[in-house]
């Protein structure tokens, strides 16, 4: 039987051989946070370092009937303290990715962005899903849709640059960007339109390297190639797209969860531009959702050893 899913089949596949990533999951408080890493683990994707006020989580495994026993466990005394302690870890290189457990996300990515004594790096912090859509010829990278509410030309920059990466990282052998908007013609009233065409200047400028870049391209003539045909669009990304800028934070949820949700995609999510990859679950995510976001991170962190993207300072 043919899979509904075969690029979620194909990641798997694909981190099959790799070791175990280092993973902090950060304050795993709740069943379903410690369900997320055991899973993971069981599948030999993560090797979790669980970091959280330890009752808490003892308590959550009794519930949960887990077996703590494998797991090194850091006791912290609330969420905020379990964050700053898997930041300290990543400083110090004795993990080498981080995961969302039971905290609200502003407290674990106030850890990470702090200024001093944080993961910042030279790029802005942003976030792509990668998405498997049954019946798409291709994944679809999308960014970004959780962290940059209304990124401004230069951050765009910066998100377009972690998603290209992310696009070498998962091995994807050619690299198409639409950089999206409500239409395919520039239109100094609409900004998105107008960040779309100068960001395809900055790519022919070297200023953003790894991939082709087209846009303003509007959804249908970004991924579908007859629509690109009857709108008299000529590109090598037109209709053919495989990474989805999207003009602010809005859209791209929206966009993402769309697929999610009626189309019945799988979705992995993962922040790009810190010191370490980070794993955003949600309660409402699926096993196979948080299973490949785990294993899109481990092909993050496998690249950047290999030397097949650069690492930012």
């Amino acid at each position: 039987m043919t899979s509904a899913h075969p690029h979620y089949d194909r990641l798997l596949e694909a981190v099959h051989p790799l070791p175990p990533l280092r993973v902090a999951v950060v304050h795993p408080c709740t069943e379903v946070a410690l369900q997320a890493a055991l899973e993971a683990a069981d599948l030999g994707l993560i090797e979790p370092v669980l970091i959280g006020p330890a009752a808490k989580i003892k308590a959550a495994a009794t519930a949960g009937d887990v077996d703590l026993s494998r797991f090194t466990l850091h006791d912290a005394p609330h969420s905020h303290a379990a964050a700053e302690a898997a930041v300290a870890l990543a400083l110090r290189g004795e993990i080498d990715a981080m995961m969302k457990g039971s905290l609200h996300t502003d407290e674990l990515m106030a850890a990470v962005v702090r200024r001093e004594g944080g993961l910042r790096t030279a790029r802005r912090i942003s976030h792509c899903f990668v998405m498997d859509v049954p019946g798409h010829a291709q994944p679809l990278i999308i960014s970004d849709a959780a962290i940059n509410i209304a990124p401004t030309l230069e951050e765009k920059v910066d998100i377009v640059q972690n998603a290209i990466d992310l696009a070498h990282a998962l091995r994807l052998p050619e690299v198409r960007v639409a950089l999206l908007s409500s239409m395919e013609t520039v239109n100094p009233k609409v900004p998105s339109t107008m960040d779309a065409a100068a960001l395809c200047k900055m790519a022919d400028r070297g200023q953003i390297t790894g991939a082709q870049l087209d846009g303003p391209l509007a959804m249908d003539n970004a991924i579908d190639v007859d629509a690109a045909r009857i709108k008299g669009i000529v590109s090598p990304v037109a209709g053919r797209a495989n990474v989805l800028i999207v003009p602010d934070l809005d859209a791209g949820n929206m966009l993402a969860k769309s697929l999610s949700f009626l189309a019945h995609a799988y979705a992995a999510g993962v922040v790009l531009g810190a010191k370490v990859p980070i794993v955003l679950t949600s309660r409402a995510d699926s096993r196979p959702a948080r299973l490949a976001s785990c294993a899109v991170a481990a092909l993050l962190a496998e690249a950047r050893r290999a030397g097949r993207i650069k690492a930012v300072g």
